[in-house]
C-alpha cells in the first residue's frame, strides 16, 4: 500500500508501518516503523514540512559519532595556523573523545555537555576548561553550520570563573631582579617582553635581519610555535596585526647589540635566530620555562609569574604613561584597541596614587607637589574647604528684623 506518490511512500513490512521519501536525489527510509497506518503519513507530512521550511536533517548524518564530527570539524579548515590546530587536536583525544567520542551527535544533549564540564572543572584550571568548552562547542556549531544537527547542545553550560590572581602584576624593579637571575644570552629576552610586549613567540622567533640598530627599529613579522607532534613551527604572528615595527629605545639598542655581539652573530646572519637552545636551534617553552624562567622568578620573590606577565606590563606602561590608544594598540600587535585597554592594561598603585592626588587637587584645594615623588607620607595638613566656606557672622545675624 502507498501513499504520498510525489513525495514518498507508507508502506506495511510485516504488522507495522514503514515510511521512506526522496531528497536531494536520494531515498530516506523512516528511523522507526509504525504499529498504526495513521501515525505513518502524519510522520511523512511533518517531514515534508521540514524539507520546505529548511529545517530539516538528514537523518543519516544525525547518525555519525562525536568521533567522526570531530575529525571533519578539524579537517575543514587547512588555513589554520598549525599551532592552533595541535592545540585542538590535544583536547578533542585527550578530553573530549575518551568520554563522548563513541555517541552519536543527536544524542548528546545540553546536561552532557554540562557534566563533561564539570568534570573537567574538577581537575582543570577554569582557563583550561573554558578553552576545551570553546573547542567541543566550535565542533557542535559546525554540524548546525552543516545540517547536521538541528540546534548545539553546547547552550547555556555553566562555566567556573577565572581566576584574576593568577595574573602577576609586575614593577620595572621586578624586572630588573629577574633579569639579573637568568643567563647572559637569555637576559634580554625578558626586557623585550617587558619593554616592547613581545610575546614568548615573537620572542624566540625574532631573526637577526629584523633587528636594525643603526634605525633603532624591531620589526615583527614571524613566530615560533609548537605544532603537530610538539614539533617547533616559525609562521606569521598571531594576527595580521602582529606584523609590525617598534623603535628601539636607546636602552635596548645597547642590550641587543652585546648581546649580538657576545653569541657572535653579524647582519651577515640575517636569517639566523636572535636567541637559541644549546644546541642552536629556536627555543622549546617548556624546557626555558622549567629550566630557566621558574628559577629566576623564584628567586627575584615573584613566584607564580609568567612570562605572559611581562606583556602587561608593557600594555600598562604604555597607557598610565600617556601614549596614545592606537600607538599602543600598534605596538603590541592587537587588533582592537579595547583588547589593549580591556584585557593587559591595569592600574599600578602609583598611577592609582596619582589619581588620588588629582582628585585631592581638584576637590579640596591641595597641590599634589605637597606629596614627595614615590612618598607614602600624607599630605601636609590645612584648613578643610569647608570651613572656609562660611564666613564668620555676628552672633545676631539670623534674628529676625535685622
Amino acid at each position: 500500500m502507498t501513499g504520498r506518490r510525489h513525495f514518498g511512500s507508507v508502506r506495511k513490512c510485516g504488522r507495522n508501518w514503514e515510511v521512506s521519501y526522496w531528497h536531494d536525489g536520494r531515498r530516506h527510509v523512516g528511523p522507526t516503523r509504525f504499529a498504526s497506518k495513521g501515525d505513518a503519513p502524519a510522520y511523512l507530512a511533518a517531514i515534508e514540512t521540514e524539507i520546505r521550511r529548511g529545517t530539516w536533517i538528514d537523518p543519516a548524518a544525525r547518525r555519525i559519532t562525536v568521533t567522526e564530527l570531530a575529525a571533519r570539524w578539524l579537517a575543514s579548515n587547512p588555513v589554520k595556523r598549525e599551532s592552533t590546530e595541535a592545540r585542538d587536536e590535544i583536547v578533542l583525544r585527550l578530553h573530549v573523545v575518551p568520554s563522548i567520542g563513541h555517541w552519536r551527535i543527536d544524542r548528546v544533549t545540553p546536561v552532557d555537555v554540562q557534566r563533561l564540564v564539570d568534570t573537567w572543572a574538577a581537575a582543570r584550571a577554569p582557563r583550561s576548561v573554558r578553552h576545551e568548552y570553546g573547542v567541543l562547542r566550535a565542533v557542535f556549531a559546525f554540524a548546525v553550520a552543516n545540517d547536521w544537527l538541528a540546534r548545539s547542545p553546547c547552550c547555556r553550560v555553566h562555566l567556573p570563573a577565572l581566576d584574576a590572581s593568577r595574573r602577576y602584576d609586575f614593577g620595572p624593579a621586578d624586572i630588573e631582579r629577574i633579569a639579573g637571575h637568568l643567563p647572559d644570552h637569555y637576559r634580554p629576552m625578558v626586557w623585550l617582553g617587558a619593554v616592547l610586549g613581545l610575546r614568548w613567540s615573537e620572542v624566540v622567533g625574532l631573526r637577526v635581519g629584523r633587528v636594525d640598530l643603526f634605525a633603532r627599529t624591531l620589526t615583527v613579522t614571524e613566530a615560533v610555535t609548537r605544532g603537530i607532534g610538539g614539533r617547533l613551527v616559525s609562521g606569521p604572528p598571531k594576527s595580521r596585526a602582529g606584523n609590525r615595527t617598534m623603535t628601539l629605545p636607546g636602552s635596548l639598542v645597547d642590550m641587543l647589540t652585546d648581546h649580538l655581539a657576545s653569541v657572535g652573530l653579524t647582519t651577515a646572519d640575517a636569517d639566523a635566530f636572535v636567541f637559541t637552545d644549546g644546541d642552536g636551534g629556536a627555543v622549546r617553552y617548556e624546557n626555558w620555562r622549567r629550566r630557566i624562567w621558574q628559577p629566576a622568578v623564584r628567586a627575584a620573590g615573584c613566584s607564580g609569574a609568567g612570562f605572559h606577565d611581562l606583556r602587561r606590563l608593557a600594555a600598562t606602561t604604555l597607557v598610565v604613561s600617556g601614549v596614545d590608544v592606537k600607538t599602543a594598540q600598534v605596538r603590541l600587535g592587537h587588533t582592537d584597541p579595547r583588547m589593549t585597554l580591556g584585557v593587559y592594561a591595569s592600574s599600578p598603585v602609583e598611577a592609582d596614587r596619582v589619581a588620588a592626588d588629582r582628585l585631592e587637587e581638584r576637590f579640596f584645594g591641595r597641590s599634589i607637589e605637597a606629596r614627595p615623588a614615590g612618598s607614602d607620607a600624607p599630605l601636609a595638613p590645612s584648613p578643610h574647604p569647608s570651613r572656609q566656606i562660611r564666613a564668620k557672622r555676628p552672633p545676631d545675624a539670623d534674628q529676625p528684623g535685622r
